[in-house]
């Protein structure tokens, strides 16, 4: 067979490690196709953007190969994948629980993009890490599409919430995408947008004594001496200003534009402010994620505690790790909560910490392949060095780690989960209930 490769990448991340991870893929494909007298075509370089050469040469091919070296938001894979004819499959890189930055993110991109291609109904094979089976992946059978059932619950209500949009989500994230008048008909929320201009405007206007409270909290994180002055005073004003807002406009929650332009116009991270917001009950979507932030909005409701939006970045063959750039709310650390900068961005404040054990529920609102339903997963939280820089914890699910990941990525699951402490499956069986749609429990 000819396989056209797609190697996909973003220059935010570790570049040289990338190419190094490309490499090690390239070998295995060289090995395999040389063994079973296969063609490859297309670049052998990462493709940092679109590129129109890269689509031309996979004319002809029986297999589309999109190698998900890096973290890459959905836009150029989902088209490439939609206009072609023949078998589409997506291999991830994976890279180690070290303790420091992720240097690749790729799980999260693959994640990604399986929601683009379940919403567009193209089916595709996907592998992620240096074990997967390249004959599966190249001919082996395809996923069936996973999808929630109607379950009987005794219905719980859900309060209508009102949810500040402050930016557009990013290009290539249908994750974040919404439509207003669903998003009432369904759960009598309410979105009241602004333009993300004016929030930096706002937060430079802050008076010192609205900033203060937001600045005395920082300051007592660890190593937050050794910051930028100037960045931190706008991260802290970000919060300020984000709570103003919240409490002007009669906000429950709040999805917001958090990147890049946090970093390239604002000069200061969100993401302190988020942590800070979250542990005063007040959510937080990144990404300008309204379905996410409603999500954290039941979550919390139901949970009656702070809530965490994460991404889900890495799986084994025994637990997940569950990650965001350093906003989890401080009551969810295990020990002293550090002070740090964005790993990318390399601007403050980000708050960094490992997860403390304990039981946890992770949820969903989810739309994945078109259809609202609503996804539950139940673990534990368990003692573990800290998987990533940033907020991180590793999750041993009550399911097999590999069905929930097939489920994951079967279903087409948006990459934003929210999670709480406590066993909260059976009130959000009746949350589902109440909502009239089907639940998704992952693993089961």
């Amino acid at each position: 067979m000819k396989v056209a490769v797609l190697p996909l990448a973003r220059p935010t991340f570790d570049v040289a490690y990338a190419e190094e991870a490309l490499a090690a893929m390239l070998a295995r494909l060289d090995a395999w196709a040389a063994a079973g007298g296969h063609a490859l075509a297309g670049p052998r370089r990462l493709l940092m953007e679109a590129d129109a050469a890269a689509l031309e040469a996979a004319t002809g091919a029986d297999v589309l190969l999109i190698l998900q070296v890096t973290f890459t938001d959905a836009a150029f894979a989902a088209r490439a994948a939609e206009g072609f004819g023949g078998r589409v499959a997506v291999w991830a890189a994976r890279e180690p629980r070290a303790g420091g930055r992720l240097r690749l993110n790729a799980f999260c991109g693959l994640n990604l993009l399986g929601h683009a291609l379940g919403l567009r109904d193209v089916p595709f094979a996907w592998g992620y890490g240096a074990d997967t089976d390249l004959d599966a992946l190249m001919a082996g059978p395809l996923p069936e599409p996973r999808r929630g059932v109607p379950m009987e619950a005794e219905p719980v209500a859900v309060r209508a919430l009102r949810i500040g949009r402050i930016g557009e989500h990013p290009a290539g994230f249908d994750t974040c995408r919404y439509d207003a008048d669903a998003l009432r008909a369904l759960a009598g929320a309410e979105v009241d947008e602004m333009a993300l201009p004016e929030l930096f405007e706002r937060a430079r206007a802050m008076p010192d004594t609205a900033v203060a409270p937001y600045a005395a909290e920082a300051g007592t994180l660890r190593g937050v001496e050794a910051l930028d002055r100037g960045e931190l005073d706008r991260s802290v004003r970000l919060a300020a200003a984000l709570d103003a807002i919240r409490k002007e406009r009669g906000l429950d929650a709040v999805a917001i534009r958090c990147w890049p332009e946090t970093f390239t116009e604002y000069g200061g991270a969100v993401c302190g402010g988020v942590s800070m917001l979250g542990e005063a009950r007040v959510p937080c979507a990144c990404e300008a994620d309204v379905y996410g932030a409603v999500t954290q909005g039941i979550l919390g409701d139901v949970a009656d505690a702070p809530v965490f939006l994460a991404d889900l970045v890495d799986m084994d063959g025994e637990t997940g790790v569950v990650w965001h750039c350093g906003q989890a709310p401080r009551s969810m650390a295990a020990g002293e909560p550090a002070a740090t900068v964005h790993t990318n961005r390399r601007q403050a404040l980000l708050y960094e910490f490992a997860l403390r054990p304990g039981r946890v529920t992770l949820f969903r609102l989810s739309q994945a392949r078109g259809t609202p339903q609503a996804v539950i997963a139940t673990g534990e939280v368990v003692a573990a060095p800290m998987a990533f820089t940033g907020t991180s914890g590793t999750v041993r699910f009550d399911a097999p780690a590999a069905d929930v990941l097939a489920d994951v990525m079967a279903s087409g699951l948006e990459h934003h989960l929210a999670l709480a402490y406590g066993d909260h499956a059976p009130a959000l069986r009746g949350v589902a209930a109440h909502l009239g749609i089907p639940v998704l429990e992952l693993g089961r």
